[in-house]
């Protein structure tokens, strides 16, 4: 009788020629998505946190993307460029593209070298509100022989450059129509940022309810096939509670990366499920280098010294995190398991501050020549985990005697480009608790040399090491493993000794999907790469 009430109650489809089970309250062939900040803008150019990549990845492309084990898959390339198929020159100059043929616009308009060449000069234009140049900054020019082909000189050899170039590592930009965009002088503020009515993805824009949600539709003549669902449907979530009750009550199947501190009410919902991907990113506190006190790197040792990373990944991940050494994960193979960070020790803690000039008075908190020390820590205002993340690190750094005052922005305010006010790129902070997620390559220069503050890259810590610089540029001029992995392991060391980023926990996202959400299969660094595989 249960089986037989089940059967009633669930719908039948097939995919791949398998019958799948479909529950009531699905909406057969309509994807409904939580994210929990809505977009500045769906211009993928201008795309400055992951929600935006997400949605963008519906609609554009890239040249290359990776599977869901990182490993880099053609897309608007026909293939991926390496040394055994000439598509990398023997001195590692010069890298070329052949265009899959059949890739077009949706207005008719095939995709050629011309979209490519527009797109990189419309990165290189430092009147576009880009967040990162990092990679493009390394091309000496591109030729197109034919529209199907592109051809990119560099200016140096750039190890990562295959994995970053309209591809899955750093800033993960995707192709845009040169035939609707080339108009402009700059693409700041244009109506294609709000209605981008040409794409060249698995689905098109259809409409942006503001405040509310954008709806997608399925692009027919998709160059990977036809979609499997007709409409995608983003709903804005301001925080996980709300998103947790939505899918609880199935008026949503797919919870975009919600934070960790959900994971106790996900794991018991009825029809629901959590999927684990291994990301190339790390949960922790950024520290501002142009700041006084911290511009010293005895201060930033002891602030390192006084965060009890164990405890601070136990109590907010509930196990299912693994703290970190520094940035790059143990699964990548560029980690280096010999490389150990600053251990927990307050009362190590408190000497390095002595010791940099900042005394404890009689209550207890540091000063120098008369002055406390006091610092802002931002956060975002939607993540669960990160509001009680900054209460704690409040905490932890008042034991030794720094005075902390935390403000909370919105994501799009908080992660916005230096250019449109942003607080994290514009350096207007003092420690930042948040969430990083890189590519499918250890490249971690556009975060750490002296030439990547914003907008040419990501080193908002304003951190600047003529020794990290030498380790980097190692790592990008060799294109072998061994020759980077040693670079990576002085690059891991120099991390440890300077602490511009404490480390807590390396991200094993998260995604909270219905049991009926199907072809779900993440890579390292986005969610929506296969969308035209996915049905419900």
């Amino acid at each position: 009788m249960l089986l037989a009430a089940a059967l009633a109650s669930a719908g039948c489809s097939k995919s791949g020629g398998v019958a799948l089970q479909r529950h009531a309250w699905t909406q057969p062939g309509v994807l409904r998505i939580a994210i929990s900040e809505e977009p500045k803008n769906l211009n993928p150019l201008l795309a400055g946190t992951t929600q935006e990549i997400f949605i963008d990845r519906l609609m554009f492309e890239p040249l290359l993307s990776a599977d869901p084990h990182g490993d880099a898959v053609p897309m608007l390339a026909a293939a991926v460029p390496t040394s055994a198929n000439g598509g990398i020159s023997r001195d590692g100059l010069t890298i070329r593209y052949r265009l899959r043929a059949d890739a077009r616009w949706t207005d008719g308009i095939p995709v050629t070298a011309r979209d490519v060449i527009w797109s990189w000069n419309a990165i290189e234009n430092a009147n576009n509100d880009v967040v990162s140049r990092h990679g493009y900054d390394d091309v000496r020019a591109i030729d197109a022989p034919d529209p199907h082909t592109v051809i990119v000189h560099l200016k140096a050899r750039f190890s990562p450059f295959v994995n970053t170039f309209f591809a899955e590592s750093d800033q993960a930009y995707e192709v845009l129509p040169a035939h609707v965009l080339a108009k402009y002088p700059n693409i700041n503020q244009i109506p294609f940022n709000a209605m981008p009515g040409i794409s060249d993805g698995p689905f098109r824009f259809e409409r942006w309810q503001r405040a509310d949600r954008i709806v997608l539709a399925a692009n027919p003549h998709f160059f990977r096939g036809k979609p499997a669902l007709r409409h995608v449907v983003i709903q804005f979530v301001a925080n996980d509670d709300s998103a947790i009750n939505l899918l609880a009550t199935h008026a949503i199947d797919y919870i975009q990366a919600p934070s960790i501190q959900t994971y106790p009410r996900l794991r018991g919902l009825p029809a629901a499920q959590i999927v684990w991907v291994n990301v190339n990113g790390f949960e922790g506190v950024e520290l501002n280098c142009r700041h006084d006190a911290l511009s010293d790197r005895r201060v930033r040792a002891a602030i390192a010294a006084a965060l009890d990373k164990d405890a601070l990944t136990r109590q907010l991940t509930y196990g299912q995190e693994t703290r970190a050494t520094e940035d790059l994960p143990d699964w990548m193979w560029a980690f280096d398991r010999s490389v150990r960070p600053v251990p927990f020790d307050p009362a190590a803690a408190r000497a390095l501050l002595a010791h940099a000039g900042w005394r404890a008075g009689a209550d207890g908190m540091a000063r120098k020549n008369g002055r406390p020390l006091q610092l802002s820590l931002v956060t975002d205002s939607a993540t669960a985990t990160h509001r009680s993340e900054t209460l704690l690190i409040q905490a932890a750094l008042r034991r030794i005697g720094i005075d902390v005052r935390v403000k909370y922005f919105p994501f799009d305010l908080l992660y916005a480009p230096q250019a449109m006010g942003g607080i994290q790129h514009g350096g207007k902070y003092d420690l930042l608790a948040y969430t990083w997620y890189a590519g499918i390559d250890p490249d971690n220069s556009s975060q750490l040399t002296c030439n990547n503050f914003p907008p040419h890259g990501y080193n908002d810590a304003r951190y600047c090491n003529p020794a990290m610089d030498r380790a980097q540029a190692s790592a990008l001029a060799h294109y072998d493993r061994g020759s980077r992995k040693r670079a990576y392991s002085t690059i891991e060391g120099l991390l440890a000794a300077d602490n511009p980023i404490v480390f807590f926990w390396w991200q094993r996202q998260q995604e909270a999907v219905s049991v009926d959400f199907h072809g779900f299969a993440p890579n390292p660094v986005i969610e929506s790469w296969n969308a035209w595989q996915w049905s419900i």
